[in-house]
């Protein structure tokens, strides 16, 4: 992973604890969202349930689980697996926090800007 790989997309304090925000970044042609826990955690998906395509950064953000507001399916935040019964995954992107801000690993060909 190289370091110019990484961008840096702001503050923690700039996502809510138990919430998210959609990037206006994409990851192979796909929107990205940024999950926050009550605790601190960050974590990134494919911003795209994998049961019906729903999106993730809407739905609620319970300990380390996002429910999809769609169809009210789990998603793990750290694994992106769907939670038993439902089967699937949301593809997570590496982050890591550099003195308070997140940053996002994104190579540099697959990166697109949202229209």
């Amino acid at each position: 992973m190289s370091a110019h790989d990484w961008k840096n997309i702001g503050p923690l304090e700039s996502i809510p604890r138990s919430g998210s925000r959609r990037l206006c970044l994409r990851q192979a042609g796909r929107p990205i969202a940024v999950f926050r826990t009550r605790d601190d955690e960050v974590f990134a998906l494919i911003d795209e349930c994998p049961h019906k395509r729903g999106p993730l950064s809407e739905g609620i953000v319970s300990g380390k689980t996002v429910t999809c507001p769609l169809h009210n399916w789990g998603i793990a935040l750290d694994s992106g697996e769907a939670v038993a019964p439902d089967e699937g995954r949301a593809r997570s992107i590496p982050l890591r926090v550099v003195d308070g801000n997140i940053h996002v690993y994104l190579p540099e060909p697959a990166v697109e800007a949202i229209a």
